[in-house]
């Protein structure tokens, strides 16, 4: 299995902390939740995870879509963070 630095296309750890917050925000925006900076570093990171399994499960090659780190990364990982919340919503809904 490879780690999260490695689907990320080796950003680094600093890289993966900006991208993890940048994509937990987006996906907060998205779905409509409010949670905190810390809650979106952790739903960024997870998500990220979610989003480049998706991605190369699916045979996308990133590198050659998005030219650049930044960009495709964040994508990738709000989509998986998007999912994610998605996903955890519809969860507590049929719990209440």
């Amino acid at each position: 299995m490879q780690s999260l630095m490695e689907l990320g296309g080796g950003v680094g750890f600093w890289g993966t902390i900006l991208i993890g917050i940048v994509a937990g925000w987006v996906a907060e925006k998205i779905t409509g939740s409010n949670v905190g900076l810390i809650t979106n570093l952790i739903t960024g990171l997870v998500g990220s995870w979610i989003g480049f399994f998706i991605a190369n499960k699916a045979g996308l090659q990133l590198g050659e879509i998005f030219h650049g780190w930044f960009i495709g990364n964040v994508i990738v990982s709000a989509a998986g963070a998007t999912l994610l919340l998605v996903v955890l919503k519809i969860l507590r809904g049929k719990r209440s």
